[in-house]
């Protein structure tokens, strides 16, 4: 099932005092929002068929050169997919952020090439995504060839979902399939305008299995189930921490935003990062956890600095001894050792945000310490999410991803659909 969406009518978690039988009893409406998929689609649906694929291709390169190609990888499957069934698949996605027209190094040549590697067939690199040039290649294309046709973002018509650009886009190919959840969230001519013109409209593999994990998972968890939620500020995942404090039976709570927690409970933090306007909220969303009886939990202990460096003083101090000129830039030893012992018992744990500044040595033990954790609950056979950003990259630093049940490939799809809301992207595909 490739989408599902949980509506819940009063809390999904026990709290303190309440059986298991009065937990069990409260009602919980289930939605299923099946969105057809590439895999529903058999040999006879797509040999010889052109298959428009929007991908998620928008890698980091140093000039030509491909530093990241993670984005690359996980499109794979569904391209091979296509292929073994004889479609003439036609590759789109953007890369970066080009201002006015085509700019090279925003091309997706290296991308082109890196794909025939990983392919082992010769990819054609169209010299543009729309226009006779495209028309002449994709029409002289053999049943399981594969053209990637140039950044759609060279066009000014792609982000505001022009149909006339996505009509363009939309005729040289037979049906659709959207692969790309990192621009899901997103209603832009390769991602949403084509289903106008295209169908079937289908979901790839990688965005299916996204979606299975962010709303599925997520929304039926095996409990006890866990979010840990970290970054900088509170501001930037009000709508996440709220969606989730429907669901969970455990907050932690990492990263920055902590201090505007505990600056709201009345503690001193020096001059950590504080966002004075969040406080009361920071109090509304405690409250709203012990209203529904989730487990609300902030550090006791954390790592202070006298500078904003990686080469500042540090030491170790309890979260009601900050003093001030120093600030909180991660988690203590006592902190991250209870965080594993409320961790150890869950069977569902999803991350979204480091515990502390990980980019410097001195402040990235909590947040690698509890990507550790994470992989040996994963071993254990609890669902482990990680939910896209700095999270991501901080386990693919600490060399543990592949350890995961599931890592998010999209940042802002990512929140997005942790907050509930609707994705353009996927919205616009057939229903099963």
């Amino acid at each position: 099932m490739a989408f599902v969406q949980v509506v819940a009518n009063g809390s999904f978690m026990r709290p303190k005092g309440l059986s298991t039988r009065a937990r069990a009893a409260r009602p919980a409406t289930v939605t299923m929002m099946a969105k057809k998929s590439v895999g529903d689609l058999s040999g006879e649906d797509l040999a010889g068929k052109k298959v428009l694929v929007r991908c998620d291709l928008n890698v980091p390169l140093d000039g030509a050169t491909i530093t990241d190609d993670t984005r690359v990888r996980a499109s794979v499957p569904t391209i091979e997919y296509l292929m073994k069934n004889g479609a003439k698949v036609i590759l789109s996605s953007h890369l970066g952020r080009p201002k006015s027209g085509p700019e090279e190094k925003f091309s997706l040549k290296p991308v082109a090439s890196r794909l025939t590697e990983l392919l082992g067939v010769d990819v054609t690199m169209a010299p543009d995504c729309v226009g006779e040039e495209v028309t002449s290649i994709v029409s002289s294309m053999d049943d399981g060839s594969v053209t990637l046709l140039e950044n759609v973002r060279f066009y000014k018509e792609e982000e505001k979902n022009d149909p006339e650009f996505a009509e363009k886009l939309a005729a040289n190919a037979d049906m659709f399939v959207n692969d790309a959840f990192g621009t899901a969230h997103r209603a832009h001519g390769s991602t949403a305008g084509v289903t106008e013109f295209l169908k079937p409209s289908v979901s790839g593999f990688l965005l299916q299995k996204e979606l299975d994990y962010l709303e599925g998972t997520v929304s039926n968890p095996a409990r006890p189930f866990a979010a840990i939620v970290g970054g900088s500020k509170v501001s930037s995942k009000i709508g996440v921490i709220e969606s989730l404090l429907a669901k969970v039976d455990k907050l932690i709570i990492g990263g920055g935003m902590v201090f505007t927690f505990l600056k709201a409970r009345g503690l001193n933090v020096g001059s950590s990062l504080v966002e004075e306007d969040k406080l009361d909220l920071a109090k509304e969303l405690e409250a709203k956890a012990a209203e529904k009886g989730v487990e609300f939990i902030l550090p006791t202990d954390v790592v202070i600095a006298d500078a904003f460096s990686a080469d500042a003083n540090t030491k170790v101090v309890s979260v009601e001894d900050i003093p001030d000129g120093w600030m909180g830039l991660d988690n203590g030893p006592e902190s991250t050792k209870m965080i594993q012992e409320k961790l150890s018992e869950c069977k569902t744990v999803i991350w979204n945000g480091p515990m502390g500044v990980f980019e410097f040595e001195a402040f990235a033990k909590g947040t690698f310490d509890i990507a550790d954790t994470l992989a040996e609950l994963t071993g254990k056979g609890c669902t482990t999410i990680i939910g896209g950003g700095d999270s991501v990259a901080a386990v693919e630093k600490a060399g543990l991803a592949e350890k995961m049940s599931h890592i998010s490939t999209g940042g802002g799809a990512s929140l997005e659909l942790l907050e509930g809301k609707v994705l353009p992207g996927v919205a616009a595909l057939d229903e099963n």
